[in-house]
């Protein structure tokens, strides 16, 4: 059986947001709706399981552990009495298929309102739940905002059916997120920063600092979502040496929350010296030992 981990074509060291991004382009290419191929369905079962795992902390350290040994002895997924299960990524259904009445009733889904608007939201596709009659089309617009209107919530003025209509974007947002207003859905992708990165709802930033800065200690200023704010360097810093800032990431949407900051030093060695400067790292040297 092929590695969980080969199948979504992710580094054992992949981030959530790698992971989920790689499972949702296998699942559109191996999806039976689009993919007609006579592999398509074992592939998008086998895609389907890697993800099920992978995006569970949990799972995924028992599986980084023990393999697939941990999760094939109990064997496939198994259908209630007098029903039937579909699992679809980190989704899991089951419904009577005995009686009248409504088959969806009892479901949890997640805080999803039906089961079609799982796969729409999902995958964009048809459900698999054939037979049913689907809910109509929703319109969906798409926005493109700064990484600053992403932290900070923004107000955008749109042209929805010929009429202009002012949208407020909450604050903290992330790229690929769908927002759902009571007619339609926007789907908001956010410009990357030239100086922060972000995972989730925190914020990492690479900040340089010199030898002798790293050896003696010192005190910096760093940007911040928040604005600047000065961080003390201790004395024997190490290149790689990561320093957090609690509450100075982006703040859950529609909460008080917010993530962290995480700064990452880096010390800068320099290329060439002066005669000078290379005979006080000479006699440096001499010291340390």
């Amino acid at each position: 059986m092929a590695d969980y981990y080969e199948t979504l074509g992710v580094s054992k060291t992949a981030t959530d947001k790698e992971i989920k991004s790689a499972y949702s382009k296998q699942a559109l290419k191996w999806h039976p709706d689009r993919n007609k191929s006579e592999e398509a369905t074992k592939k998008f079962k086998e895609v389907t399981r890697a993800y099920e795992v992978l995006s569970d902390s949990s799972k995924k350290q028992t599986y980084d552990q023990y393999g697939h040994e941990a999760f094939e002895r109990s064997g496939g997924g198994r259908g209630a009495p007098g029903g039937q299960t579909y699992q679809q990524g980190p989704f899991s259904y089951t419904y009577s298929s005995s009686g009248g009445g409504n088959p969806f009733e009892g479901f949890d889904m997640g805080g999803f309102s039906d089961p079609f608007e799982i796969f729409e939201q999902f995958f964009g596709v048809n459900s698999p739940f054939g037979g049913q009659q689907r809910r109509p089309q929703r319109s969906i617009y798409q926005v493109l905002i700064e990484f600053d209107e992403a932290i900070n919530g923004v107000e955008k003025e749109f042209v929805i059916e010929g009429k202009p209509k002012k949208i407020k974007i909450p604050a903290g947002v992330d790229d690929g997120m769908r927002i759902r207003f009571s007619d339609f859905d926007l789907l908001v992708s956010v410009k990357n920063h030239p100086h922060f990165k972000r995972q989730g709802q925190d914020i990492y930033l690479e900040r340089e600092i010199s030898y002798p800065e790293a050896v003696l200690g010192t005190v910096v200023e760093v940007p911040t979502v928040k604005g600047k704010v000065k961080l003390k360097v201790r004395p024997g810093t190490k290149s790689g040496t990561i320093t957090r800032l609690r509450d100075h990431g982006v703040p859950y949407p529609n909460s008080k929350r917010r993530g962290d900051q995480y700064v990452v030093f880096n010390v800068k060695v320099p290329e060439k010296v002066t005669g000078k400067a290379k005979k006080l790292i000479e006699e440096l040297a001499q010291e340390l030992k």
